[in-house]
């Protein structure tokens, strides 16, 4: 049997762990309203019965030690869920103020933009007014007005947008510090619960952890990985490494052409982050996909309608008769030595609206007339007028383009990297070319182009298009051509013969020889009728196409010099070969029925200056510019183009909000689950209390029985009463 001492040390157990349990539910109510406090319950555990003989016999109870009511698989998705609410709301709120800019009657400021809707309308209609009365000054000072108010409210668009970008910028290159706070105190406490708790429930310490991954996935997207010893791991979602164990891996930023780039240790991830979540996704979504999208149909708009309005009132006659420098429809030139032009003249598409002005200030110089039309003559402003309902965003294709790249000199011999460009054909479609460098060691790289899509030139108009094989009388080999003709009644396409190094151009004939010859017998296998193929130093002339509108010519690989070695000074990391720029693929033809599209792979700067290097810093591509124009669907007049970009935008912000609607939603329904489980409820731990107040009571008042017990043991022959 067990002794009274067995019976004091069993109570005894009982009133220790009842006092434990009892300090748990007290923590829990003190930190009932803590941040991220998690609440704890008591671990029972019996202690090893006594065994007599073949009896045993309890000997109570232990309590281990508290246990957090956590769930780690719902914390991580309320964290996932977290970071894309907060990249949607970081978005939203930057597209909600562009959205503003273009909102009607918003009034003209520095800072924002009028009703640029209107400003089309009116400056279109004010030609309507001068074609009624092309001598009156009042009508002519109508025109400059409204165009300078059109000219106004796009620029004070493009600044604002402009403004929008910095502000994004300048918020996005602030989180990296808040990231690297959070990563480094993550990983401090990787340490503590690797030392303390390695096998059991960190308590606390998983609080404060689970409450910096929870601000972590705020700013940016996470992957969190479990590792031994109750250990984490941090990545970013394109695998980045941020935390491992006790170690933490910074964050950090790079100017690259003008806007904060993201650096993990060398490697540039602000595309991913850009995709990842949290608020830094949102910001540079916003700053460098929704902002530009805005920014380019914007600059388009004003170009167009710039170097439109301009052409035409530079084909024309002012008032005074004085003739433009343009070409009007019937391809006469005007006489005029300084041209008419009402818009500053873009001189690229990029840009165009933040530059967009009246140049203008002589209303006489409004040409009302046409080319040797008298002052009453109103057909140049019919015409202008004319322009409001017509389309103004004509495609135009990329004629040059050059690139900004460093390479990293300490890459691994063999080691690539790449730079990429969109490219315009004149058919208004777009191409993603890509150039690749490969480390050979020594300072010397090696680079190519690649563009698997195909540019074509319109051959609606009977005229040529060229393609240039190369410099010499030889065809450059995994160079070809696809060619597009009429075949009777309809329109065949055949791939030109394939090249061989070396093989001869030929000439046409009769009979044609060497490369000339393979490419007749094609045509003419195909039907191909009304197509004249010439050689002049190795530049083959397709000419006297007959094919129909939107038939085309195209280059499906631009391989022609496009590929060749860079060398480097291995000290000041200047390019030494080539000197100068390095040419390409030439590929001349017809951009718009009449204007030659002459397009050259200029990659190493305008003026013959290398804007190639080679340094220590990490491999990327810092700038770029090109010209071209990109097609507009279904021939939007002005009104329209604008219309559809306001639409669109209202469109991409509707989409977001419902996104963040959604997800915002998500995370308060796992918000509350989470908060079921592991927040503290006041009325549980009344209950709690309240039990285990009477539990302490029990074992009380059985060490007043056991001492009742003893003082009859010790009064032998008393009788004493036991109640």
């Amino acid at each position: 049997m067990g002794t009274i001492n067995g019976a004091f040390s069993v109570m005894a157990g009982a009133l220790n762990a009842d006092q434990s349990a009892l300090s748990i539910v007290a923590n829990n109510v003190a930190n009932a309203n803590t941040p991220g406090y998690t609440q704890e319950v008591p671990n029972w555990k019996e202690n090893q019965p006594i065994q007599i003989g073949s009896a045993s016999y309890g000997d109570g109870v232990t309590q281990t030690g508290p246990t957090s009511l956590r769930d780690r698989v719902l914390n991580e998705r309320l964290d996932q869920q977290q970071q894309l609410a907060s990249s949607s709301g970081a978005q939203l709120t930057a597209l909600n103020s562009v959205q503003a800019l273009f909102t009607p009657d918003s009034g003209s400021s520095t800072s924002s933009a009028g009703d640029i809707g209107s400003d089309i309308t009116s400056f279109f209609s004010s030609f309507s007014s001068l074609e009624a009365n092309p001598t009156n000054n009042a009508f002519r000072q109508q025109v400059l007005s409204s165009a300078t108010t059109l000219a106004g409210d796009i620029s004070n668009a493009a600044a604002s947008l402009n403004s929008q970008t910095a502000a994004l910028n300048q918020e996005a290159g602030g989180i990296p510090s808040q990231v690297n706070a959070l990563t480094s105190a993550i990983a401090q406490v990787n340490k503590q619960i690797e030392s303390s708790s390695p096998n059991s429930d960190p308590g606390t310490l998983e609080d404060q952890r689970q409450q910096d991954l929870s601000q972590l996935s705020q700013l940016i997207g996470i992957n969190q990985i479990t590792s031994e010893n109750n250990g984490l791991s941090i990545t970013t979602t394109s695998g980045q490494l941020l935390v491992a164990g006790g170690s933490s891996f910074q964050m950090t930023t790079g100017n690259v052409g003008g806007a904060s780039d993201f650096f993990v240790g060398t490697t540039n991830v602000t595309a991913q982050l850009a995709g990842g979540g949290g608020q830094l996704g949102g910001y540079l979504t916003a700053r460098d996909t929704d902002i530009p999208s805005v920014m380019g149909s914007l600059d388009q708009m004003a170009y167009s309608i710039s170097t439109s309005v301009n052409a035409l009132n530079n084909s024309g006659t002012d008032l005074d008769g004085n003739q433009g420098t343009g070409t009007n429809a019937a391809g006469v030139v005007g006489t005029g030595t300084t041209p008419l032009y009402i818009f500053k003249e873009p001189t690229q598409v990029a840009g165009s609206a933040a530059g967009m002005s009246v140049v203008m200030t002589d209303p006489n110089q409004i040409s009302a007339a046409g080319l040797g039309g008298g002052t009453g003559d109103n057909s140049n402003a019919i015409a202008m007028n004319n322009l409001g309902s017509q389309s103004l965003i004509q495609p135009e294709a990329t004629t040059s383009f050059s690139v900004t790249q460093n390479l990293d000199a300490s890459t691994a011999l063999n080691g690539v990297t790449t730079g990429n460009i969109t490219l315009y054909d004149s058919l208004g479609a777009s191409h993603d070319a890509t150039i690749t460098y490969t480390n050979l060691g020594a300072n010397t790289w090696g680079y190519s182009i690649s563009m698997p899509e195909m540019l074509a030139a319109n051959t609606a108009v009977a005229n040529q298009v060229s393609y240039n094989f190369g410099s010499s009388g030889t065809v450059n080999p995994g160079t070809t051509l696809t060619i597009a003709g009429k075949s009777g009644a309809n329109m065949a396409t055949i791939a030109a013969p394939t090249v061989t190094a070396g093989e001869a151009v030929g000439t046409a004939g009769p009979p044609a020889t060497g490369y000339m010859g393979a490419l007749d017998a094609a045509l003419t296998t195909a039907g191909i009728t009304g197509v004249t193929v010439t050689n002049t130093g190795g530049v083959l002339t397709i000419a006297g196409a007959t094919a129909t509108a939107g038939s085309v010519i195209a280059d499906p690989v631009a391989s022609a010099n496009a590929s060749g070695t860079l060398s480097f000074n291995a000290i000041t990391g200047n390019l030494i070969t080539p000197a100068s720029n390095v040419g390409g693929l030439t590929f001349s033809g017809l951009s718009d029925g009449a204007t030659a599209l002459n397009l050259d792979w200029n990659l190493y700067g305008a003026t013959g200056a290398s804007n190639i290097t080679q340094t220590t810093a990490a491999s990327a591509q810092s700038g770029e510019t090109l010209n071209g124009i990109p097609s507009v669907i279904n021939s939007q007049t002005p009104i329209d183009y604008y219309s559809n970009l306001v639409s669109t935008l209202g469109s991409t912000v509707s989409s977001v909000q419902d996104e963040n609607t959604a997800q915002t939603a998500s995370v308060t329904q796992l918000q509350t689950q989470n908060d079921a489980l592991s927040k503290v409820n006041l009325n549980d731990e009344a209950s709690a209390l309240s039990t285990l107040q009477t539990s302490y009571q029990a074992a009380s008042q059985m060490f007043n029985t056991l001492n009742t017990i003893i003082q009859s043991a010790l009064n032998l022959g008393v009788e004493t009463a036991v109640s």
